[in-house]
C-alpha cells in the first residue's frame, strides 16, 4: 500500500493458504487503482494459472484506509505477541505507522 501511495503504477501481495495461495496484483492510475484477486493452486504459478475471484475499481485514499483499518482490527482481536503466535512473524508495526503517516499526508479533501 505504501507503494501505491508513493506512486507506484503496479504492485502486489501474496497470502499463502497452503497449498493455495491468493495473489492481490494493484495497478493504480491517478487516484484509482483497479485490484484483483487471484486464487493459485501453488505459490509459484503465474498470474495467467491462478482463478480471479474478485476484481475492482478502488479510490487510492479508501483502499489505504481500509488496510490501515483491517491492521488496526487485527491488532486489537490479537495483540501483537498473539499475531507472532499465529502466523510465526512480527505484527508489521513499524510498516502499519508508516502507512498511516503517508496516508495523512496524501488523502484529498473529500468530495473531490
Amino acid at each position: 500500500m505504501v507503494q501505491l501511495l508513493s506512486g507506484e503504477r503496479e504492485t502486489r501481495v501474496q497470502f499463502e493458504a497452503e497449498p493455495t495461495a491468493y495473489r492481490r496484483i494493484f495497478y493504480r492510475e491517478g487516484e484509482d487503482v483497479w485490484s484483483r484477486v487471484l486464487e493459485l493452486r501453488a505459490g509459484s504459478d503465474h498470474d495467467n494459472r491462478g482463478t480471479e475471484i474478485w476484481s475492482g475499481l478502488l479510490d487510492v485514499d479508501q483502499l489505504s484506509r481500509a488496510v490501515i483499518r483491517c491492521f488496526d482490527e487485527v491488532a486489537q482481536t490479537y495483540g501483537e505477541s498473539e499475531y507472532r503466535a499465529k502466523w510465526g512473524e512480527h505484527f508489521p508495526r513499524t510498516e502499519l505507522e508508516a502507512l498511516r503517516r503517508l496516508s495523512r499526508t496524501h488523502q484529498r479533501p473529500r468530495g473531490t
